[in-house]
């Protein structure tokens, strides 16, 4: 059983290697590995390159501590998810009661509709690139999406997302092509690195929202609901649990140190993770640029499917109504009515001329940063709960990780408030 005395068994192997568990492991692989990669989407991609292009090196400390909360936190959502049976809007409803539910899942959803244009503009900045117009793509790949979801079933989904995950690949060689100096990334890796100006303080809040963001908690625990994973199976999402998210933070960091290693060293200004694509190409080569923008596109494609299915999860969860894949618009109406509207509102707001599609992309993972805390707090206080969770409680060692993750996103959405906040005060009162 797993108890709150012993939360790090998962670091251990399976107790016994042997073809049954390998062939239950395969069988329960998925809702970890697809939830924490499709978190390196347009949004991620865009962040984490101009994370890497404003301060190199300096900002790739930030990696290991997200990767150890990033785990925790999936962790604690997946194993509510197998020992309730229920997704998170659910339990937090039943917990927490209908009103303060409607008021998170409203919060949810404004963010997470910021994060969906997010997708299609990574679609319509990645295919342009290879010369293909954004009223051709987005229109395209809109329709693909909303196919593969309505028509599909969920087994043929997630084969199809699994695949999707080899392709971020491309960003290790990319990093590889770059040719950086591999004793000074490791160095800056393990040495933190502070500054206090706002727009250092938003970019960690940014990188924080993009690798943990608040979408993820309520796709996992869903997923594993619907894939019907039980506690007795638990030992094994955890592996996948693990598995994925060790994965999303290498991806993540090689594509940090693929622009760190020649964007920044060369003093260049970009503003979208196309830019970076693009970027890329006079420095290392065509090759590696074709990769970054393939990549790109790869990973907003996979985010165009994931953002409205995680909203119309959480929201139908939420709400009490019918949702899933495996159902139909007859038997889950409002799931499949909701993933249609976040899929046209999106798509149609990227064919408008002139969009702000950076500052979008970049402002949905600050607010994801900023939206975090309070969902994390909502899942402590659930996990903790020994009526719903019996033995299957945190221990003082996860639940330590959770709050220090907390605490440390409102300090830092707090002090970056202010840093924007004091200068234009001080110009109100000296114009007094």
């Amino acid at each position: 059983m797993f108890n709150s005395i012993s939360q790090f068994k998962f670091l251990k192997p399976l107790k016994s290697f042997s073809m049954r568990n390998v062939m239950i492991f395969l069988a329960i692989l998925g809702p970890g590995i697809i939830t924490a990669n499709v978190d390196n989407d347009a949004g991620g991609i865009t962040t984490y390159s101009l994370a890497a292009a404003n301060y190199g090196y300096a900002i790739l400390w930030m990696m290991i501590p997200t990767t150890i909360a990033l785990v925790v936190v999936q962790e604690m959502c997946a194993r509510m998810g197998a020992v309730t049976g229920k997704g998170l809007s659910d339990l937090i409803r039943e917990s927490f009661g209908v009103k303060v539910t409607f008021y998170v899942m409203i919060a949810l959803f404004l963010t997470n509709m910021g994060n969906s244009v997010s997708e299609f503009a990574g679609i319509a900045a990645s295919l342009e690139i290879f010369g293909i117009s954004k009223y051709l793509s987005v229109p395209l790949c809109a329709i693909f999406v909303w196919l593969l979801i309505v028509k599909g079933s969920y087994k043929i989904v997630e084969k199809v997302f699994l695949v999707a995950c080899l392709v971020y690949i491309a960003y290790p060689i990319a990093a590889f092509m770059a040719g950086p100096d591999w004793g000074i990334v490791l160095k800056a890796a393990v040495t933190p690195t502070f500054k206090s100006d706002s727009a250092y303080l938003m970019t960690l809040i940014g990188i924080i929202g993009t690798t943990i963001a608040p979408w993820m908690q309520f796709y996992q625990q869903s997923a594993v609901v619907e894939k019907g994973i039980t506690a007795e199976q638990y030992n094994f999402t955890r592996l996948d649990v693990i598995i994925g998210c060790v994965l999303a933070i290498f991806v993540a960091f090689f594509m940090m140190v693929a622009c760190a290693s020649t964007i920044h060293m060369h003093g260049l200004k970009i503003e979208t993770a196309a830019d970076a694509a693009m970027a890329l190409k006079p420095l290392v080569g065509a090759h590696a640029s074709t990769l970054f923008a393939f990549g790109l596109f790869n990973a907003s494609l996979f985010g165009a499917c994931i953002l409205p299915l995680s909203t119309a999860f959480y929201i139908c969860e939420g709400m009490g109504w019918e949702s899933g894949v495996d159902k139909d618009f007859e038997q889950a109406p409002q799931f499949f009515w909701l993933f249609t509207i976040i899929i046209v509102i999106s798509a149609v707001l990227i064919l408008i001329p002139n969009a702000p599609l950076m500052t979008i992309m970049f402002i949905s993972q600050v607010v994801n940063g900023s939206v975090l805390p309070f969902v994390l707090i909502f899942m402590i206080k659930l996990i903790n709960d020994k009526n719903l969770m019996g033995t299957y409680v945190n221990g003082p060692t996860f639940n330590m990780v959770a709050w220090l993750t907390v605490v440390t996103m409102i300090i830092l959405t707090c002090i970056m408030t202010l840093d924007m906040a004091i200068p234009g005060l001080l110009k109100r009162l000296m114009s007094f």
